[in-house]
């Protein structure tokens, strides 16, 4: 794809962005479009579309952003490919999406920006995307989803929880790695979660997950979840993970549930026989947050090339914590308790411009963090995050 064709492409998103309510209209138009023209894949969907709107708009950010770093996105793609078996998706649905994307942008932006010449460079674009998708789907030999029975399911605050599954069939995917998953209550309704443990021979993954005030999928988890319910798995996604054999120093950042990828990165690298330097800052709006110190102060007690920091952002539990006890204690190993935002204490906290940085949590946050360790002099291309969907 030519540079003038990506700058169309680029030029016309971000146009169309820019308008005070442009990425949902847009969104809204997107999905009249299609169900109106092809009504047999309205059943694909969920039946409230709020979250799925926000995704489709943030997905195509992402991918306009890096159509030069082919590199980046083109893995990205065929990773998103493998994971749409699980709807069924054929070359059919994918030429529908591109046409009906299409005729939303088309009549969004106006005939003054939407000529044709930008029409033509939308689709080439959206045919890269499409036959990217489409070929690695087709030579996946991987199961399309995977299911796995609840064998644990433990609270750990009001509104987060620890669940674990014991697969029907192994999985196989990089510790670090995201899956979506569908929960018995929440048909087709699909939410990523990060592992937080690396594969085993158990066949058992653990996910971390905080009801959202609002959500669809997290309350029913946090909430309702027993032991024996049956959940699908789709395919594994990400880029995060710790190369074997490297000697470049690494940063990790993770808040609240976030911290579970980076969890299990941590957990894969204790059986290897050499790594490099690890400092690990986890961070949370109260103490409470902090609700897995226990595990990562074990680790770094056996492990001297992992630094544990952790940072509050008040020294406050919430009303709602009732327990007595300090959720978030001065641990063995672990570094001084930090108060403070936690992207702030991070770029503070040293030079960080040798290190390869991961970063894991809310959008907000990761970009927040993103941006201070930027200005603070690390290279864009040594800090990674997954795509904030």
């Amino acid at each position: 794809m030519d540079s003038r064709t990506v700058a169309l492409i680029r030029t016309t998103f971000k146009a169309v962005a820019a308008e005070e309510g442009g990425p949902d209209k847009l969104a809204r138009s997107f999905y009249a479009i299609l169900f109106t023209e092809y009504p047999h894949i309205r059943d694909l969907f969920p039946a409230a579309l709020g979250a799925q709107r926000d995704r489709l708009i943030k997905a195509i950010g992402y991918t306009v952003e890096r159509l030069e770093e082919p590199d980046r996105l083109l893995p990205f793609l065929a990773q998103l490919g493998r994971d749409h078996r699980k709807y069924g998706v054929t070359a059919e649905h994918y030429a529908a999406v591109s046409r009906s994307l299409r005729l939303a942008l088309g009549g969004y932006a106006g005939t003054e920006l939407w000529t044709d010449e930008v029409e033509r460079a939308w689709e080439e674009g959206l045919d890269l995307i499409a036959s990217t998708m489409t070929t690695a789907a087709e030579q996946e030999t991987a199961p399309p989803v995977w299911t796995g029975t609840v064998v644990e399911h433990r609270a750990v605050l009001r509104n987060l929880s620890i669940v674990r599954l014991r697969l029907d069939q192994p999985m196989t995917y990089a510790a670090g790695q995201y899956m979506s998953v569908q929960i018995p209550s929440r048909p087709r309704m699909w939410r990523y979660l990060s592992a937080a443990v690396p594969p085993n021979p158990q066949g058992e993954i653990e996910f971390h997950i905080r009801s959202i005030t609002g959500g669809w999928v997290g309350p029913a988890v946090v909430g309702h979840t027993v032991v024996g319910d049956r959940w699908l798995l789709g395919s594994p996604l990400g880029g995060l993970g710790v190369l074997r054999n490297t000697r470049r120093k690494m940063l990790m950042v993770g808040c609240g549930t976030g911290i579970a990828p980076l969890r299990a990165q941590l957990l894969a690298m204790t059986q290897r026989r050499s790594n490099p330097r690890v400092h690990l800052f986890v961070g949370g709006q109260h103490p409470c947050d902090l609700y897995d110190l226990a595990t990562l102060s074990a680790l770094s007690v056996a492990h001297k090339w992992l630094t544990v920091t952790p940072v509050v952002e008040s020294i406050e539990n919430p009303w709602w914590y009732a327990d007595s006890g300090d959720p978030a204690p001065e641990l063995p190993a672990l570094q001084r308790r930090q108060v403070g935002q936690i992207g702030k204490v991070v770029a503070a906290a040293g030079d960080w411009s040798d290190h390869d940085v991961q970063i894991v949590g809310a959008p907000p946050m990761v970009q927040t963090t993103k941006f201070r360790l930027m200005a603070a002099g690390v290279p864009t291309r040594n800090i990674r995050h997954d795509p904030l969907f």
